[in-house]
C-alpha cells in the first residue's frame, strides 16, 4: 500500500464522516514528528525533549 493512498483514504474519511476537528491533532503530529526527525542528532536534541 503507497503512502499516497493511505492519504487519499483518510482524507476521503475525513471528508464523509466530517470528522473535521481532527486535522488539527494529525497536523500537530506531523509537525512534532518532522521536529523530531530533524533534531536527532544536534546539539538541540537535549533542550526538546525537556520540553516533553
Amino acid at each position: 500500500m503507497s503512502k499516497l493512498s493511505i492519504v487519499s483514504e483518510l482524507w476521503a474519511f475525513l471528508k464523509i464522516r466530517k470528522k473535521w476537528w481532527l486535522l488539527p491533532i494529525l497536523f500537530f503530529l506531523v509537525v512534532l514528528g518532522g521536529l523530531i526527525l530533524l533534531t536527532q542528532g544536534s546539539a538541540l536534541a537535549p533542550f526538546i525533549y525537556s520540553i516533553f
